[in-house]
């Protein structure tokens, strides 16, 4: 079992518990899915500071609003020549990467799950 799985499981659980109480999260993407999202994409001690800074955050204090999670990702070298004729069809997205800073990206969840290219 991989150790991610540890920790998302039971953000699942919650998440699962907390649908039957009223939402009452401050920000966008809830706690819990600023949770799950972080898990996924970084490592555990990563995840779970930045977790846990958010969580600390989510108080009366703090204004609330947006606040995507944001990752260190460096794209593999050489992704845009292995499929030299181009993607057509559909394929299931889950998450956007959109830029920030140079390595750093922000996490956004793609709703829909379904992208086609434009081909024209």
């Amino acid at each position: 079992m991989k150790l991610k799985k540890i920790f998302i499981t039971p953000i699942r659980g919650y998440q699962y518990i907390s649908r039957m109480l009223p939402a009452n999260c401050r920000y966008y993407p809830t706690c819990s899915e600023y949770a799950k999202w972080q898990f996924e994409f970084n490592s555990a001690h990563k995840a779970l500071l930045h977790t846990t800074a958010r969580i600390l955050r989510c108080n009366q204090l703090f204004a609330g609003g947006i606040d995507y999670p944001v990752v260190v990702y460096t794209p593999p070298k050489g992704w845009l020549l292995r499929n030299p004729n181009g993607f057509y069809g559909k394929m299931k997205l889950i998450y956007w990467l959109v830029p920030k800073e140079s390595t750093y990206y922000y996490v956004i969840k793609d709703f829909d799950g379904t992208y086609t290219p434009n081909t024209t």
